[in-house]
This record gives C-alpha cells, sequence and structure tokens, in this order.
C-alpha cells in the first residue's frame, strides 16, 4: 500500500488533533496520589468540561454500610433509603430524578443539606461506582445536578462513559494500594511496638541488678521505672521510708538519655535551712560571711544530668519558689552573683511525706507539686512484697562479707523463715540493717543462723517479753515428740528472749552452752 493510501485512511488532524484532546483529562486522574485527590480532580473536570451545576463523588467506607464525603463528617447509610444513593446502589444502575421531587420524596437531612442550593428545576443523577475488575467491591457514587437534556446525553456519550471507566479503575488501585500501605504500616507499627517491649523487658531484667524482687509489685515498678527513664519528665517517687528511693533514683538515670552526665544528689531534710539555698544554687565569693571563693552548687554541677532531691516535703517554702523556677526556665541565680545561669537537667524528688497534707497546711506549694509529679510512681512497702525477703536478705549477706573480706557464706531456712515473719517499719533498710547485725554477729564461714537475728522489740529500745508456753495438748499420742516439741519450743523462746545469745540462754536454763548447742542441733532449733 502506498504512502497516498495510508495518508488518505488517517485522519488529517494535527498534534493537538481530536485523538489525543482527552490526554491531558486523562493525566490529571492517573496523576492523583490518594482516592481523595482523584475524587475531588473527577469532581472538578466533570463540572468543567460537562458544564455540570454541581458534582460531588462520595465514597464507600471500609466496612461497606456507610457514605462518606471528603468535606463534612456526614455519613449517610447505604441501607437507609431516605437518601438516592442508597437506591442507586441497591440497584446497581444510574438513578435519576428531578431535584424538585428529590427535595419532596427524600428527606434524609443530609442529602437535603446538599441539594439545599440547588434550583428545583435542574435533574439530578445519581450513578453508582465499583471496581472494574474480577473483585467488583463498591468504590462510591457520583452525583451529578444539570438540565435534563444534559444528563440524558450521557448515556450515549462515549467519552464520559471512559472517563468513568477510568475513575473506577484507578479510585480501585489506589484504594488497594492505600489499603496495603495501611497493613504494611500496621504490621510495622506493631513489630516496632513488639520490638520496643522486647527492648524495655531486656532493660527491666538488667534493671533486677539493682532493684531486687521477683514479685509482681517489683516487676511492675521496674517497667515503670524504665518508662520514666525515656523521658525528660519530673519524676516524683512517694513511699514509706527505707522503701529503696535513693535505688530507684540511681536506676532512673543510669537508663536514661543523660545516663554519661553527673548525678547529683541531696537529703533537703539533713542539710539546715540556712545552707540548703547554697548547697542547691552555689554562691559568688563574698556573698556571705566566710563566703571566700565562688562554689558551684548542686543545680549548676547536675547540668546535662540528674539532680535527686531526697526529703523534697522538707523544702522550706522561699527555696520551693526558686525551684520551681528552675523547672519552668532552666535558669537560677547563685547567692550574692548578679547574672544568671542556665541549667539542663532532669529532676527527680522523693518523699515519704504526704504533701497533698502539707499543701493543705500551707506548707508545701501546689505549684511545684504539680511540677514535681509529671512521671509520679509510688515504691511498695517490704511488707507487700515478702517472696523478696530471701533474695534480699542473701544479697546482703553477700555484700556484707564482700565488705568485710569474708568468705560467702549462706543464710539458713529457719533464718529466713524469721525474716519473712517479722514486720518491718523501716522496709528494705531494716531488713538491710537485721542482716548486717546477723552476719556481724555470726562466725565467720559459718551460715547466718536465726539465733543471730536480734529478737523483735516489742517496745522501741526493749527487748520482746517471753511469750507463755502454751499448754500440752491432751491429744498427745506421741510422749516423746511431745517432749521434743516442748523442749525445743522452750528453747527458741529463751534464745528469742536474750536476742539470740546463747550463752545467757543456756545459763538461764541450767545448761552448759556446749549442752543447748548440741539440743538445738538436735532438736533442729535454728530459729527462735
Amino acid at each position: 500500500m502506498g504512502v497516498e493510501a495510508v495518508d488518505q485512511r488517517m485522519p488529517q488532524t494535527g498534534p493537538q488533533g481530536p485523538a489525543l484532546a482527552a490526554m491531558p483529562t486523562a493525566l490529571a486522574l492517573v496523576e492523583c496520589a490518594t482516592p481523595a485527590a482523584l475524587r475531588a480532580c473527577g469532581s472538578r473536570l466533570l463540572r468543567d468540561s460537562l458544564g455540570l451545576a454541581w458534582v460531588e463523588c462520595l465514597f464507600v467506607e471500609g466496612s461497606g454500610r456507610w457514605l462518606g464525603r471528603d468535606h463534612g463528617e456526614a455519613r449517610l447509610d447505604c441501607d437507609d433509603f431516605r437518601h438516592p444513593y442508597a437506591h442507586a446502589i441497591r440497584r446497581g444502575a444510574p438513578l435519576t430524578l428531578g431535584v424538585a421531587e428529590a427535595r419532596t420524596r427524600l428527606d434524609h437531612p443530609d442529602f437535603q443539606a446538599q441539594v439545599a442550593a440547588l434550583p428545583g428545576a435542574l435533574g439530578l443523577q445519581v450513578r453508582p461506582l465499583r471496581a472494574l475488575d474480577g473483585q467488583r467491591e463498591w468504590l462510591g457514587a457520583l452525583a451529578l445536578a444539570a438540565d435534563t437534556e444534559t444528563l440524558a446525553g450521557l448515556a450515549d456519550n462515549a467519552g464520559f462513559a471512559a472517563f468513568e471507566a477510568l475513575l473506577c479503575r484507578l479510585w480501585a488501585r489506589l484504594a488497594r494500594s492505600q489499603g496495603e500501605r495501611q497493613r504494611s504500616a500496621a504490621l510495622r507499627e506493631s513489630l516496632a511496638k513488639l520490638n520496643d517491649g522486647a527492648r524495655r523487658q531486656g532493660l527491666a531484667e538488667r534493671l533486677a541488678e539493682d532493684l531486687l524482687g521477683d514479685s509482681a509489685a517489683m516487676q511492675h515498678l521496674r517497667s515503670q521505672v524504665i518508662r520514666a527513664a525515656e523521658t525528660q519528665l519530673a519524676v516524683l517517687l512517694q513511699g514509706q521510708t527505707g522503701t529503696g528511693k535513693d535505688c530507684v533514683a540511681r536506676a532512673i538515670h543510669r537508663f536514661s538519655s543523660r545516663a554519661e552526665g553527673p548525678f547529683m544528689a541531696i537529703n533537703c531534710a539533713a542539710i539546715p535551712e540556712s545552707l540548703l539555698e547554697s548547697e542547691l544554687f552555689g554562691h559568688a565569693k563574698g556573698a556571705f560571711s566566710g563566703a571566700d571563693q565562688a562554689r558551684v552548687g548542686l543545680i549548676g554541677q547536675a547540668d546535662g544530668g540528674t539532680l535527686f532531691l531526697d526529703e523534697i516535703g522538707d523544702m522550706p517554702l522561699a527555696l520551693q519558689a526558686k525551684l520551681l523556677r528552675v523547672l519552668e526556665s532552666g535558669r537560677y541565680r547563685p547567692l550574692g552573683a548578679s547574672d544568671e545561669r542556665c541549667a539542663d537537667l532532669r529532676l527527680v524528688a522523693a518523699t515519704h511525706q504526704p504533701l497533698r497534707e502539707r499543701i493543705r497546711d500551707q506548707r508545701f506549694r501546689a505549684d511545684l507539686y504539680y511540677r514535681l509529679g509529671q512521671f509520679p510512681l509510688s515504691l511498695p512497702p517490704l511488707g507487700e512484697r515478702r517472696e523478696d525477703i530471701a533474695i534480699l536478705a542473701q544479697a546482703f549477706v553477700a555484700d556484707f562479707c564482700a565488705r568485710e573480706g569474708r568468705d560467702e557464706v549462706g543464710i539458713t531456712p529457719a533464718a529466713l523463715r524469721q525474716l519473712r515473719q517479722r514486720d518491718y517499719p523501716g522496709n528494705v533498710r531494716e531488713l538491710k540493717n537485721l542482716v548486717d547485725y546477723a552476719c556481724a554477729m555470726s562466725p565467720p564461714g559459718a551460715d547466718l543462723e536465726a539465733a543471730a537475728l536480734p529478737a523483735e522489740a516489742s517496745e522501741a529500745g526493749e527487748p520482746a517479753a517471753e511469750t507463755p508456753l502454751a499448754a500440752p495438748s491432751v491429744a498427745v499420742d506421741d510422749l516423746r515428740q511431745a517432749l521434743r516439741d516442748f523442749e525445743a519450743e522452750l528453747i527458741r523462746q529463751r534464745l528469742r528472749y536474750f536476742d539470740g545469745n546463747r550463752a545467757l540462754a543456756a545459763e538461764s536454763l541450767g545448761v552448759p552452752k556446749r549442752t543447748l548447742a548440741h539440743k538445738c542441733r538436735l532438736l533442729e532449733v535454728d530459729a527462735p
């Protein structure tokens, strides 16, 4: 076939002829990155190219039960036939009616608000949209308003049909891609949380070397300490005396991003009020009598690290106001200095006092309390985690041996039994003091026995009174065993009365010390 023949069969159009006229429209749709952008672009192109009075594209939500709008919070139930979208989706075909008719027959308030501004003489057409491939999921609905002739001509408009097909194909592809991205993001988030949880669990296990105990209370405390360490929030530690607030404060610093910085600590109750301000803020040379040289306070020394204020409930009110300013602005002024200085520090405060009561008594500032309590932590008393006593006692025995240069020893089951049965108003600190005393009273190389533990005092500074022995039971059926039990209990009580001193107990019972020791081994008496 010659060139002339080919030219006669090809349309005689230029580069901008009818064959390529629709390409800018297609390109505008293809370049949309999200379903929402595609709907907005498609509505604008239809309105501008066809001269429609109103165009809106609604989308079916993920559940398939609702139609939503990109502009506005209204949701239209797909099974609510008070609006035309439900009718069109149920039919699976376009629905055409007049705007005036729609206002009369369809009374859904959100739909009525959509068409309120349209002239009643216009026609309204709702076209359900669904994917064109095998899945055929519903995508949404296209609402058009124009004169009836324009709407009627859409049925035979090949360009409009191609536009609608392209819109549906792109919409389905973007929606599935977005759904896949959301699922991937959810998976990544889930994995991140899992990895984060594993990381925190690993840190909490490392923290168990400092905060001993396997009880649920201690496991929860360790997890809270790790979370507190991950933030820059001020931490307020509250708990009874002796619960280990200093150890918790150091652990927060150790596992924080400030671990390489300094850790400065001060007990606000142990420093006289006249010296506390200088200790905290420092002073300039000549600020007061005896200030022969300038001194950097703990706030300045803690720059880049952590400042631990123990017993903050005893801080004077005047200093509380100055501390609040440091927390709010990071600025402070040393005593006698003319210029302010900056300090970037993380504050951990501790108290055993009920601060809310002190606020009511006007002895503690409420604004400082709320600023300190950004991350509150409550430390459990030892009485609420008695299952940890054995771990703590063994650690204290090992610590004593290391400090005193002794060979490592253990602790007998009877001694552990007695330790578990005691009350601990002084909590972990009291337990440590008891173990240290018992270790000191025990011969080098010998396991810590119950007899080495001091008796539990009934009143401060007074030994416990000797409890009368219970009368023998009339149901005794083994005289020898009953006598052994009675003798063992008598020895236990006497040892308890004499704070575990076997020499005094033996003398009070009228037997030699060696005899008493033999009976203790024979009767397995190693606990008062």
